[in-house]
């Protein structure tokens, strides 16, 4: 079984053939740095980012451009129960960086998943400072109402060391979590803003489009889309006491945990150990069939209504005010692009900075072929970011102790 966020390399052609649009790409944005000067040179920036994060190992010149050498370190940040860790990555040869905390999404590799890794360096290259928490219920597959206050601790604690606001970039439910984190009173002076990627708005829609294989958008009309089998599994390993018996609930953890691992044999090895009807259950994610169970699954969801709410974005959005910026992909098939839709409903418009639904994303990585026009959109979105980022104002003091 492979997750959203375990594909392959591209093809070499498939490369080349994005590294030819990229070409023409930047060939106009040059256009538009001698045109608009300071605007322009923001917009190099942004698209050399995008060719970091897509292959930092072939990411050409304009890949290059005004970029640092960088540092990378493991760090705790503060909390009232216990340290956070964290990875810090910080460009050498500059002073008062601006700071972004990247937010994972739900995967055991967490802060430590060499694509956060590779993007959070690509971040860094280009003069921010950027932190990785880890969010420990996020790597154990869960979206709970405790991680929200772990990324407003993180976020706190970064702002007052470098004595500014930061940025925060929230991947998948780490994205949605983001966003009820900056709507804190407790957090939200010290945050500059949140980019969320592939976030949910509403935790109970979401689950059931993973077993209906449809969702609705603010205007009432339906996206049918088959949902990853990903969902589901999360779903089910994440309220495991719901589905299986008590004596099979420690079994059937560790069954679903390594399945969710991709360590399908050590996984059938702990299902052996279930009762015949919580293995007969087993067998059918194992076999990537949902429909017998969905029924059974809709009822957990609705026992869970009020759980659910606490980690969705969905009526807690109204105050305080953060400036957002929505980046989802088109082909979505865990949170689908519908979720962003909802986003932009139920937040205040003012504080709505810049939307954006592409096929150059999947779920929360750069896929698909895209046109010209679906590249400079993107640009532009990750301009209007970086606008923001050089913006950073002071944070509020330390409070005394």
């Amino acid at each position: 079984m492979n997750s959203p966020d375990s594909k392959g390399n591209r093809t070499t052609s498939a490369r080349s053939k994005r590294r030819a649009v990229a070409l023409i790409i930047f060939a106009a944005l040059f256009l538009i740095f001698l045109l608009l000067a300071r605007p322009g040179f923001r917009y190099l920036r942004a698209a050399g980012l995008l060719l970091r994060i897509e292959n930092p190992e072939h990411a050409g010149r304009i890949g290059g451009l005004h970029t640092y050498p960088i540092e990378e370190s493991l760090t705790e940040m503060r909390s009232p129960s216990a340290p956070i860790r964290a990875r810090l990555y910080t460009p050498k040869g500059i002073a008062n960086a601006p700071g972004i905390m990247i937010v994972h999404g739900v995967h055991h590799l967490g802060i430590d998943d060499p694509r956060l890794v590779a993007f959070a360096r690509a971040m860094s290259a280009g003069g921010i400072q950027v932190l990785t928490p880890e969010i420990l219920s996020l790597t154990d597959y869960r979206v709970d109402a405790h991680s929200i206050d772990l990324i407003g601790y993180a976020a706190r604690d970064f702002s007052q060391s470098l004595h500014q606001k930061v940025g925060i970039l929230g991947i998948s439910f780490g994205g949605g979590l983001s966003l009820l984190a900056a709507s804190d009173p407790r957090y939200a002076p010290f945050i500059q803003f949140v980019l969320s990627i592939g976030a949910h708005d509403d935790l109970e829609r979401v689950s059931q489009f993973f077993i209906s294989n449809k969702i609705t958008r603010p205007d009432g009309t339906t996206l049918q889309m088959a949902a990853h089998e990903y969902g589901p599994l999360v779903l089910i390993y994440s309220h495991v006491e719901d589905f299986f018996p008590p004596a099979d609930v420690a079994n059937a953890h560790e069954a679903l945990r390594l399945l969710l691992w991709e360590k399908v044999d050590e996984s059938r090895k702990f299902a052996e150990r279930l009762s015949p009807a919580s293995r007969a259950k087993m067998e059918l994610l194992y076999n990537r069939n949902i429909d017998p169970l969905a029924p059974e699954i809709s009822q957990v969801i609705a026992q869970r209504h009020s759980e659910m709410a606490d980690v969705s974005p969905h009526g807690h959005l109204l105050d305080p005010h953060v400036p957002v910026l929505l980046l989802h992909g088109a082909a979505d098939n865990v949170i689908p692009p519908t979720e962003l839709l909802w986003l932009q409903h139920d937040m205040p418009p003012s504080d709505l900075v810049a939307s954006l639904t592409s096929p150059v994303l999947s779920h929360a990585s750069l896929e698909g072929k895209p046109t010209l026009l679906d590249n400079l959109r993107l640009v532009h979105f990750m301009a209007t970011m970086l606008e923001l980022v050089d913006d950073q104002q002071p944070s509020p003091p330390r409070p005394m102790t």
